[in-house]
């Protein structure tokens, strides 16, 4: 999310003045694919794209401190405008994104991940703003990179637009992914796979999911999605041994051939928008939706064509709209919007434990070792311990509000909230 895209589940969709646009045309490569893209260069010691380097929100290394409060600051910076993408990092280098609505600008800012200082900041796109809720932002996708180019996502000029920045800071391509038409705004964050760079844009009549080349922005291969509105995260996985590009949304769970596009399988009648990404484990995919049917849901997903329920493992009746589930081990945790917290037993679905944490939640959770840093709106981060018995560490407010997600490297954990990024560190 992504990072991160947020508007009211309880909102109604918005009856269009006008009949949505036809589906967006299709592209298939065709021939073989001789890819400019530079290899992927990252590491255990980065943050490199959404939910980290195994796609699952699971840190490694060491244990950051617990005590979520001004003595624990190693460093701040401050962010001009607003957006709710998580930083990524790369190397001694965070990136992340921002947006001026009165300015209307979007842009990448880079900073020094040791000292905090700001190492330089360029527009991605300037006016052509699109429509948004108000509890979106304009800069909500978190970026991703190869361990040598930048790439973003901005939903700007009436589509989605994907573009390569040097780690410099000078825009190498730039291009639309495809149309998109707002109902209220766009989050989803963008996917790199091999050579390439994968957007998911769900929208009315003309949501798609697309594939770019890293290397030059050339559009590999692009397929239609269903007509509806959806803002959550692709991810990637080995399911039945083969890659398989995994998207919810649009009342569906889908899985794609990320090397051409083609479906692979889906599974229909789940919720008709989701925010967030789903978490695979081995064969089973564990997904969530909101609006406006409440679920979580695991599925057995080494088939091919359209699942029905004999392919489902578990299912609860949950709202967890926004904020990614996490599964560890045993454990699947699941943090409401509404700051009702519940561990599942990942096999059987079983209810361990269920706890109102307090406030709303958007972020999706990290996990390093054996404990789970999650913040909710309001800026407070709860730390949790993992396991089947309920039992909180901590809590802690800084300053700002808190919709992206914690990214912890190294014993140091990297928080953006609404004015500021943080890095805390045990002192």
């Amino acid at each position: 999310m992504r990072h991160y895209f947020l508007f009211l589940a309880f909102v109604l969709p918005v009856t269009w003045a006008c009949s949505p646009p036809p589906p967006v045309q299709e592209i298939r490569h065709t021939g073989e694919l001789r890819s400019q893209a530079p290899p992927i260069s990252v590491s255990a010691a980065d943050w490199p794209w959404w939910r980290g380097l195994t796609r699952d929100d699971h840190a490694v290394g060491l244990t950051p401190p617990t005590d979520i409060n001004e003595q624990s600051i190693l460093w701040q910076a401050e962010i001009p405008g607003l957006g709710h993408s998580t930083p990524i990092l790369l190397g001694e280098k965070l990136y992340l994104t921002t947006a001026d609505e009165s300015a209307q600008t979007q842009s990448l800012l880079a900073f020094d991940a040791v000292t905090g200082d700001k190492l330089w900041a360029i527009p991605v796109h300037e006016g052509k703003f699109m429509n948004k809720h108000q509890k979106n932002s304009h800069a909500s996708a978190t970026p991703a990179t190869d361990g040598t180019n930048i790439y973003t996502l901005f939903m700007v000029n009436e589509g989605i637009w994907a573009t390569s920045v040097s780690q410099e800071g000078k825009i190498l391509w730039q291009k639309q992914a495809g149309p998109f038409r707002s109902q209220h705004g766009f989050g989803s964050s963008p996917l790199i796979y091999e050579s390439l760079l994968i957007v998911q844009a769900d929208c009315e009549g003309s949501g798609f999911v697309a594939a770019l080349d890293r290397g030059t922005g050339e559009i590999v291969w692009r397929t239609s999605r269903p007509n509806g509105n959806s803002y959550g995260s692709p991810t990637i996985a080995t399911i039945a041994g083969r890659p398989q590009l995994i998207l919810c949304g649009q009342d569906r769970l889908d899985s794609y051939d990320p090397n051409t596009g083609e479906p692979i399988w889906y599974f229909a009648g789940l919720s008709e928008t989701t925010a967030n990404t789903p978490q695979v484990v081995g064969d089973t995919v564990y997904a969530s939706g909101g609006y406006p049917d409440h679920f979580v849901i695991a599925i057995r997903a080494d088939g091919s064509g359209q699942l029905d329920q004999s392919d489902v493992i578990w299912q609860a009746r949950k709202k967890v709209y926004v904020p990614s589930l996490l599964v560890d081990r045993d454990c699947v945790y699941a943090f409401g919007d509404d700051g009702v917290a519940v561990c599942y037993d990942a096999e059987t679905g079983d209810e361990h434990w269920k706890k109102r944490l307090g406030g709303d939640f958007s972020a999706s959770p990290t996990l390093i070792g054996d404990l789970i840093y999650v913040p909710n709106e309001a800026g407070e981060m709860f730390v949790l311990k993992t396991g089947p018995q309920f039992e909180q560490v901590s809590s802690g407010k800084l300053t700002g509000a808190g919709f992206a997600s914690p990214v912890i490297v190294d014993g140091r954990i990297y928080w953006r909230t609404s004015d500021h990024l943080y890095c805390l560190a045990q002192q």
